[in-house]
């Protein structure tokens, strides 16, 4: 790795550590951290074929987990092949340009993960709540719109940061980051210029995200829930409760590791950097490899289906 004076000046590039303090086991890290983003590549693609060519699944709900699935390949994408590369090669320069991008794409693409699963809730209360209009209401040109929706809200929220990073602050006391990408902070933590408007901006980013969305949903499920238990049989109240679990655990699986690591970024101050860093990583890598794995188990058509697609590879071999 090179090294560089710890003077303010105009990079042109930056250089990745990967795992901080775990140098010596990058090789080894490489095959844990290699598997699951080949889990996480074959498991949405998956997802993405299936509800393709499985004509009852053509509904709202199937549609949002197609975008969680593009969502998920992108962010997964954007980061482990250059920390596969790191790893394996020792590759840890990155571009100035390159190394902005790659921050945009990963907080934009949370950021529409975020709106989808609001999105999706806005689904399931409706399917619930109003279930005669529920066809009326989330048409296929209103689920393309929402999806919409939430992109341009994740570039008009994150594309702030890598320009005010770029023409506020321009100078870098050391080209070195201590981290496996380009996180908002780990660069931010480099600049020699005032980085309070960037440090304010991405806080209140984060809280409109995190905080905003998850009382959204929050709402939704509590009016789903008045609903359910109004239902007249315990059988068609676990029934009904049993369409939004899906939902529920891929929720769980995409906020619970954004809010540890966020937690442990904030105030865990004493934990080892090697700590941080795999947090921020796995939080990156969880919900794509374990999305797939939720809707396939507990979507009856999707795992017929897939059982049908494996049965029939076994017959033609």
């Amino acid at each position: 790795m090179p090294t560089f004076n710890n003077v303010c000046s105009v990079p042109s590039s930056f250089w990745l550590t990967g795992i901080p303090g775990l140098e010596s086991w990058h090789i080894w890290l490489s095959i844990p951290f290699g598997s699951m983003y080949l889990v996480a590549v074959v498991g949405n693609i998956t997802i993405l074929v299936v509800v393709r060519v499985e004509r009852s699944l053509h509904q709202p709900m199937y549609f949002f987990l197609c975008m969680l699935a593009v969502i998920d390949l992108v962010l997964s994408t954007s980061t482990m092949p250059k920390l596969l590369a790191i790893f394996w090669f020792g590759a840890g320069n990155i571009g100035l340009d390159a190394c902005l991008w790659q921050m945009f794409l990963i907080h934009c693409f949370a950021t529409v993960e975020s709106g989808i699963f609001l999105a999706m809730a806005f689904d399931r209360y409706v399917a619930i709540c109003n279930p005669l209009r529920h066809s009326m209401v989330l048409t296929q040109a209103v689920v393309g719109r929402l999806g919409l929706a939430a992109l341009l809200r994740g570039v008009l929220y994150i594309g702030p940061l890598p320009l005010m990073i770029r023409l506020r602050l321009p100078l870098y006391k050391t080209q070195v980051i201590s981290h496996s990408y380009c996180e908002h902070m780990a660069v931010v933590a480099l600049t020699c210029g005032d980085s309070r408007v960037n440090n304010v901006y991405g806080l209140s980013i984060g809280f409109l995200v995190l905080i905003l969305d998850s009382m959204a949903i929050a709402a939704s499920y509590v009016m789903i829930f008045r609903a359910v238990l109004g239902l007249a049989t315990r059988e068609a109240r676990l029934k009904t409760l049993g369409t939004c679990g899906s939902h529920i655990c891929a929720i769980l699986i995409f906020y619970v590791p954004i809010a540890v690591s966020s937690l442990i970024h904030r105030f865990g101050h004493h934990v080892p950097p090697p700590i941080h860093t795999l947090l921020a990583n796995f939080y990156l890598l969880i919900p794509p490899i374990l999305n797939p794995v939720v809707y396939a188990v507990r979507t009856k058509q999707i795992r017929e289906r897939l059982l049908q697609i494996l049965k029939t590879g076994t017959k033609i071999k």
